[in-house]
């Protein structure tokens, strides 16, 4: 069975420089403009002092408050044809402070499909090396945050109860999956 709006051609309702409104028979939906998409990176200090999620703290207009969210960024919004690699250790180190030796793609996923044709690469970043205070460029206002992964699934309770909204890429650390 298919849907069908599948072969209606898609209709541009509104561009900006950054997405696109659009409607394909009765779905309307989202997307990233001029082939932008993003790099998500999921980043776990092994040090000394035991294995350690880097996450960031934002405040997200959308939301109306601070998300809780692993460290992400554009592909291709300043420069096309980008490499999705070299922006996932830029956005990486710009936002967190800390450098990968080595970044792998962990493949392409889809954060809300009914709605957003958004698609991001998750990176696995390895063997990190601190080289700043991270924060983000001017204007971001970022937080970052090291949590120790064994205690990462009680800070999330506790940024939940104080009315942080927590990104649903978390989910891939408070379940079995991609940290080993």
């Amino acid at each position: 069975m298919s849907d069908p709006d599948r072969d209606v051609p898609e209709e541009v309702m509104w561009a900006g420089r950054f997405i696109t409104a659009k409607r394909r028979g009765k779905w309307e939906y989202v997307g990233r403009a001029r082939g932008i998409h993003a790099a998500v990176i999921l980043a776990i200090d092994e040090a000394a002092d035991g294995r350690h999620v880097l996450l960031v703290d934002q405040f997200r207009v959308p939301l109306g408050r601070r998300c809780i969210e692993l460290p992400a960024g554009l592909v291709g919004d300043h420069e096309e044809g980008e490499d999705a690699t070299i922006a996932a250790a830029r956005e990486l180190e710009e936002e967190t402070g800390y450098h990968p030796a080595r970044l792998e793609s962990l493949g392409q996923f889809y954060s809300s499909p009914g709605m957003v044709s958004e698609s991001f690469t998750l990176f696995r970043a390895h063997d990190l090396t601190r080289t700043g205070a991270g924060g983000g460029v001017e204007g971001e206002d970022i937080i970052v945050h090291r949590v120790p992964l064994a205690t990462l699934a009680d800070q999330v309770a506790t940024w939940r109860a104080e009315g942080l909204a927590i990104d649903v890429k978390l989910l891939l650390l408070l379940g079995a999956g991609m940290v080993g």
